[in-house]
This record gives C-alpha cells, structure tokens and sequence, in this order.
C-alpha cells in the first residue's frame, strides 16, 4: 500500500483500473460525480462539497484518501461509512480477480467505492484524487465539473520537479467538454491548464478576486479561505448545470462541514488548556499556511510533536518551523515512519531543539505534561502522527 510503503506501491498506469471497471460492470457509469484533484486542499473542498449536497437532500457518496483511523472513512454516504460487511463481501466476491490481476490496495478500493455507490444508487459521488491525476484509479469517471484546487511540490518523485509536470499531471483529469475549476493559477501552471482545457473543449472557471467570500465555514484554518472560494464557484457551475442548490442550503452545509462527513485532521482542537490543535499539512505550501496560524495565536511557550516519512524532504519543510519552539519528534507507527534521531538530527541544522520519543503518544503525553495552561501545542508533519493523537 502506498500509504504504508511509499513508492513501491505507486501503478504507471490505468490498464488496471479499466480491467478492474469492466469486471464490476462499470459501476463509475452509474452515477454523477464531482472530481476533485490539488496538491493541497482536495480533501477540505470534497467534504464542503459533500456536506452541502448533503444539506440540499440528495444522496451523497464521498470517496477521499488517506484515511486517519480507520480505512471505512475513504468510502462514505451522507457521512456514513461503509459497513464492514460490504467490504468483506466485496473482497470475497472478488477476490480471485484481484489476485489474477495483481491489484493495488488503492486500485481495489476504488473498485469498492465505486460498486457501493453504484449498488446504493447515489445522487452524486464526490471522487478526490489520490495521488496526481493522470494516472490516479479514480480518473476513470465522467465528472459534471472537475475541480484543481491549486499545484505545489509533493510526490515529486512522480508527478516531476517542476510545477509545469506536476500541473500536467493534475490536469490529466480535465475530461472533453467537461467544466473545470480552477483554484489558483501560476505563472507556470497558467499556460498548461489553459492548452489541455482548450484541447479537450473544457470551459475553465478560475477562482479569483471577482469570487467574494460572502459564506463561512466551520473548518477554521485559515487556509480555508481558498478552499472555500474554490468550492463556491464549484456550486455556481454545478447551479448552471441544472443542480438545485440554493444559497441558503450552501450557506448551511458549508457551517456543518464536520457534522455532516466527520471531516478529522483540519486544524482540528483537541484541549483547550493547554489549547492543542493537530493538522495534516505535510508538504511545504501547506505547512507553511498552518504554521502562520500557529504563530499568530497567543500563547507563553510552544511546543511542537513532529514526526514525517522517511521520502519526505526535510531540507523544505523544516525551515518553515519557528525555531523558538520546544520539538517533541517521534515517528509514526507505520514501515514508512522516520526514525525519531534522524528527525532530531536533521532539525538541529535548522536550530530546532527537541527530544526523541519512542512513540507519537508518548511524545504528545510529554507535551502535554510539560505544558502550561497558557501554552499552545501543535501536533502535525504528517497525516499518520495526526491518526495516533486524533
């Protein structure tokens, strides 16, 4: 699994996805969908979707990856996970073909996603991305709009070192004649978006100043913000295309985002004193957003439970980390985890001062311990140390 091992897991191709489409009937015909790709904010935009849709009474599925606690999260209607016993008779039902096919974890459980939105008659699925686009399982629907929330660097060992590549990538989900959305655009994205759209005769909606901010949403990051433009003119586009979702609805599933999908990890409280707030952020552009938050709070000391993946380039992120701050590192509890000494090792050169913990608990319970009630504690650097505290 990719999620666990990291590159090794990672398919160059759709061969399989389409086999594994045909031999279910292909489910992902069946149902209307939202497709949401971005660096950094898909997963927000899917759940604000989502919980609007929800508001708005349709039947709803959302399908996001990776999961925090347990792997029913990714599969979910109206904000319910998939029962286990549609995924044990899943796997048994087929588990001969996927074993014939050599199939990836990510590449079954599209596969399941999508037969239960089919086999449950949904209204609409909103699909996010796993990773990239181009060659992502999931981009083998046929959207009603697709949505790229912004192109930053991550997964670049294999979506490419440059923002134009990676932006190829993300746009392989622009489909013909099919609306996209745009979140932010670049200097260097800009060109790209704008020749594949125009070559597969896709209207381009870009998010900008003339999009206002006239809703609110309970997902208080401060990085919300953008998302939350990105998914206001997804709904104008949606609106256009015969979708009944009229503003006050929007105005209330944007408030009952967590309500309504159990959206977890988005600068989510845990303690109010001392105050702690985790966040997946894992790569540059979105650490950077989350710890300029965690600056502008008040507080007498900081303290920060790091842990991160061993493919993850510390030279980029870590010098986004205030180095006033007292480091609790750790490693999270999968093959993929950096051990906590590299960590502490690596962060020293960036003047970052901490000890090492065995686990993400027992460094999250030595912050705790040597906090004060004034005192703020971030937890994050990784989606998997943010599951151990959630």
């Amino acid at each position: 699994m990719y999620q666990r091992l990291g590159k090794s897991a990672y398919k160059t191709d759709l061969s399989n996805t389409h086999a594994l489409m045909r031999h279910l009937g292909d489910p992902q015909t069946q149902f209307k969908s939202v497709h949401v790709a971005g660096t950094n904010g898909k997963g927000s935009v899917s759940h604000m979707l989502a919980s609007v849709f929800q508001e708005a009474g349709y039947k709803v599925g959302l399908y996001t990856s990776p999961h925090l606690k347990d792997f029913r999260e990714r599969i979910k209607i109206n904000g319910a996970m998939i029962p286990k016993a549609e995924v044990t008779s899943f796997i048994d039902a087929n588990k001969t073909f996927f074993e014939k096919q050599s199939l990836s974890f990510f590449e079954m459980t599209v596969g399941l996603a999508f037969h239960y939105f089919k086999a449950e008659n949904v209204d609409i699925a909103i699909v996010e991305v796993g990773l990239g686009g181009r060659l992502d399982s999931t981009n083998v629907i046929m959207p009603e709009v697709s949505v790229i929330t912004n192109i930053g660097f991550d997964h670049t060992e294999f979506l490419g070192g440059r923002l134009s590549d990676i932006a190829r990538e993300k746009a392989g989900i622009i489909k013909p004649n099919i609306p996209v959305v745009i979140g932010e655009v670049v200097k260097e994205t800009k060109s790209v978006f704008y020749d594949l759209a125009k070559q597969a005769n896709a209207k381009i909606y870009r998010v900008d100043d003339k999009v206002k901010l006239l809703f609110t949403t309970d997902l208080k990051g401060h990085y919300q913000k953008k998302n939350l433009k990105t998914a206001l003119l997804t709904f104008e586009v949606l609106s256009e295309k015969g979708w009944e979702l009229p503003q006050a609805i929007i105005k209330t599933g944007l408030n009952k985002v967590v309500a309504n999908t159990g959206l977890q990890g988005r600068w989510q409280i845990l303690n109010q004193k001392p105050m702690v707030v985790c966040d997946a952020a894992h790569n540059k552009a979105g650490l950077k957003l989350v710890l300029k938050q965690v600056l502008e709070q008040n507080y007498k000391q900081l303290h920060i439970v790091l842990g991160t993946v061993n493919d993850k380039d510390l030279n980029t992120i870590l010098p986004l980390f205030p180095k006033e701050a007292q480091y609790y590192f750790c490693k999270p509890d999968i093959p993929r985890g950096l051990n906590p000494e590299i960590l502490q090792e690596t962060a020293a050169v960036f003047a970052l001062k901490g000890q090492c913990f065995s686990s993400v608990l027992a460094a999250y319970k030595a912050a705790l311990k040597s906090a004060h009630s004034s005192d703020f504690i971030f937890v994050g650097g990784s989606t998997f140390v943010v599951a151990e505290v959630i």
